[in-house]
């Protein structure tokens, strides 16, 4: 664990002793939640209890002590000092085979570049026997120049497969709001631009659906809650979203999610669930939800997240689709809510690698402040058309950690690892990874400080009834930390940024499995009120925490199927600022699996006149 006790006290060892070998004689932690599973009457009757003004907070203490927090970082000894944001100095990475883009080229331009660093994709068709495919965002695009479709007739099958997916039968939940007026100026003003022979770039007339953390006009922000855009209202879209729309992108709505982020789940009392696509009766994840569910179900090709906790990669994997977060300071988190300030990054979810590429190439490196762009490092993007592959990449692989999972998940895993080291000879490096359970009680403590500091003052004045219950459990731990627990938190932050950079000393990028388990039942008990389950919930999480905690980028890409037919994930984290390195690698493990994909249970084709 890189720690020992002395007289009941776990004293961290400094951070330079720390042995990373496979045998370095460390134990893996393994999540050990006190935490029942409550939905229904049960979850009410807890969130009240908790609220108690004496008892309830005695109670959040207990149960903060019982969860090791107390024992692992409050009352911990170590040599660090704080570190509060993972910011990462820029690092000339020398990676092969990429375009360096030129300082203040514009989105469109940015977006070219992405593309012509793209295969064809009608070689791409002809080379492989996928038995299912997406649209592509280059697919839309070709459909349009064609004349096959238009923007306004793509927007109409959109309109109305919204409203299918919102009926009483399949009661997808996957917007919070979406105007059929303004989609429809949107898209008839890119099918005016089509005519014209002038669209603005391949996103022109592209449906992009966007988180509700994200603002975007003119929808309210409600951050999947019946309240926080009443004392927070909307002004402007987020940078995000500026710079899409500057793309001609087709901006379709805000997407559902789990209410303040605080939940895996998805599940929001206020919304509805967020049903999966490949079994309406399972969770999709959160919160980034509702964002996962279009891309999965067909109705945009990719969709804009925000990332605090895993919330664009865990719905990805149980979603079967890819997940992307960049490098801490890569987007601009401009316009996003502040619920956590040094953990949460905008993401894109995307049916494929290609279109996950396209739209970071749209939102990447836009810095807007002068201080941003100054210290803003250079974009490059990786040629995936380029015959050469990447040679002699080692992959860190921690046994035990990449092994804590469903048998099913650690079964399609290893085999797609397999047959990404024999097909394209690369290696993995058998290491170990220490403290993974303590960083993720630090991240927890972040993250839940974080958002209690941001709302703090909104909440005060809120009446709870507005609240789901889960959130409102969630919300009294996130007040129930201390200023020692939030400091020594920061202080791990620390640590775990020199561990992690001796660890990318020894290997190129990190691999794991994205989630412990699958997507697991909605049961109806917890849509009313929301859910509690912090085991499953550790277990959603288990692999996530680095990406968020220490900035780094992370990817994940569909794999397999467990037994039930639900999707499984594998995730690929780089050294900070190796985005172009990920993306290739995370394209190069999309193409061995390509014939296996499978689709969803439901699945709406947009490109109706390419049937």
């Amino acid at each position: 664990m890189g720690m020992f006790k002395s007289e009941d006290v776990v004293v961290y060892e400094p951070v330079q002793n720390i042995d990373l070998s496979p045998d370095g004689g460390k134990t893996y932690l393994r999540a050990n939640v006190q935490a029942p599973r409550m939905t229904g009457n049960l979850i009410r009757v807890f969130a009240w209890i908790l609220e108690l003004k004496y008892f309830g907070k005695l109670l959040v203490r207990l149960l903060i002590k019982l969860n090791l927090v107390k024992k692992l970082i409050a009352d911990a000894e170590l040599n660090e000092p704080p570190t509060y944001v993972p910011t990462h100095p820029w690092e000339e990475l020398n990676e092969k085979d990429t375009v360096i883009i030129q300082p203040g080229s514009s989105p469109p331009e940015q977006v070219q570049e992405a593309v012509n660093c793209l295969p064809l994709r009608s070689e791409k068709v002809l080379n492989t026997q996928a038995s299912f495919q997406r649209w592509t965002i280059q697919d839309y695009s070709r459909a349009y120049i064609s004349r096959e479709t238009t923007p306004l007739e793509v927007a109409k099958h959109f309109l109305a497969a919204v409203h299918e997916t919102s009926s009483t039968f399949l009661r997808m939940s996957f917007f919070i709001n979406y105007s059929s007026e303004d989609i429809l100026k949107q898209a008839t003003e890119s099918t005016l631009r089509y005519e014209k022979g002038e669209p603005i770039s391949v996103l022109d007339g592209v449906p992009i659906a966007v988180k509700d953390e994200i603002d975007c006009l003119p929808y309210p922000t409600t951050g999947g809650t019946k309240w926080l855009h009443k004392v927070r209202p909307c002004k402007s879209d987020a940078s995000c979203v500026k710079l899409l729309r500057s793309c001609g992108a087709l901006i379709v709505g805000k997407t559902n999610m789990h209410e303040l982020g605080a939940g895996t789940s998805g599940i929001n009392p206020h919304y509805g669930a967020a049903r999966n696509p490949y079994d309406l009766n399972r969770i999709s994840g959160g919160s980034s939800s509702g964002s996962a569910t279009v891309v999965s179900a067909g109705l945009c090709p990719a969709a804009l997240g925000v990332d605090g906790g895993g919330s664009v990669r865990l719905p990805a994997s149980l979603c079967g689709v890819v997940g992307f977060k960049p490098t801490f300071g890569r987007v601009s988190h401009s316009g996003v809510l502040p619920l956590n300030w040094t953990v949460g990054m905008v993401g894109v979810l995307a049916g494929t690698v290609e279109d996950a590429f396209i739209v970071y190439a749209a939102i990447s490196g836009n810095l807007l402040s002068p201080q941003a762009k100054s210290l803003s490092p250079k974009v490059d993007f990786p040629l995936l058309n380029s015959t050469d592959s990447i040679f002699n990449v080692k992959m860190a692989t921690y046994e035990e950690w990449f092994n804590d999972c469903h048998d099913d998940i650690k079964r399609c895993c290893s085999q797609a690892l397999d047959q990404l080291c024999e097909h394209y000879k690369w290696k993995t490096v058998e290491l170990t990874i220490p403290e993974i359970e303590v960083m993720r009680l630090a991240h927890y403590t972040t993250i839940g400080s974080e958002c209690s500091a941001s709302l703090g003052a909104y909440l005060q004045k809120q009446d709870t009834k507005e609240i789901g219950c889960d959130v409102r459990a969630a919300l009294c731990f996130y007040n129930g930390f201390t200023s020692k627990e939030y400091l020594n938190a920061q202080r791990l932050r620390n640590r775990h940024l020199h561990i992690y950079k001796e660890i990318f000393n020894k290997a190129d990028i990190i691999v794991s499995p994205t989630t412990g388990v699958t997507a697991y039942p909605i049961t109806d008990d917890a849509i009313k009120y929301g859910e509690l389950d912090y085991v499953n919930g550790a277990a959603l999480v288990r692999y996530m925490i680095a990406g968020n905690f220490l900035g780094l980028p992370a990817v994940t890409v569909p794999v397999g199927y467990d037994k039930m037919g639900l999707p499984i994930g594998l995730q690929f984290i780089g050294r900070p600022w190796s985005e172009s390195t990920l993306i290739r690698i995370a394209y190069m493990m999309q193409n061995l699996c390509l014939s296996s994909y499978r689709k969803p249970q439901v699945f709406y084709n947009m490109l109706k006149s390419q049937e």
